[in-house]
């Protein structure tokens, strides 16, 4: 006879419990692993792309946001992206209209990602609605490639 005993995707908090009583400075794993099975937001729609093996380029849509409305920062491995909606006393004509159907959402939000260990970001650039956060791996000297001849 076998002792095998069978999980479930509901047994997996309680399997991560046992498994993080002997496991010393993984705390931070176990975190985001069950910070992925969190509800996500929709909002903004963002890309991501992988430009090479050692960049990626994160786009996200913010249509008709100020540069001063967006804050990009970093804080414990994570990304925060977010977007304040600056309410003016003077509006724009295009704001005195009653609209038949607004489609372009501006709304305040906060956008987390997180980071893994070895990934920095190199650039931020805001144009044309468009925010672009260059993100790289950091390869250790001893990893990457040296050419002698």
């Amino acid at each position: 006879m076998t002792n095998i005993q069978r999980y479930r995707a509901s047994d997996l908090p309680e399997l991560f419990e046992k498994i993080s009583q002997n496991a010393i400075g993984m705390d931070n794993y176990f975190d985001r692993f069950f910070d992925l099975s969190a509800g996500k937001p929709t909002y903004p729609p963002y890309n991501l792309v992988n430009v090479s093996n050692h960049e990626s380029r994160l786009e996200i849509a913010l249509a008709g946001f100020r540069k001063n409305e967006i804050k990009v920062y970093t804080e414990y491995g994570k990304l925060y992206v977010e977007g304040n909606v600056v309410k003016d006393d003077d509006k724009t004509p295009a704001e005195n209209f009653e609209f038949i159907h607004r489609g372009l959402a501006k709304r305040s939000f906060t956008r987390t990602w997180s980071l893994a260990d070895d990934v920095e970001i190199q650039h931020v650039d805001y144009d044309n609605g468009l925010l672009t956060v260059l993100l790289g791996k950091i390869i250790p000297e001893h990893h990457a490639r040296k050419d002698y001849l």
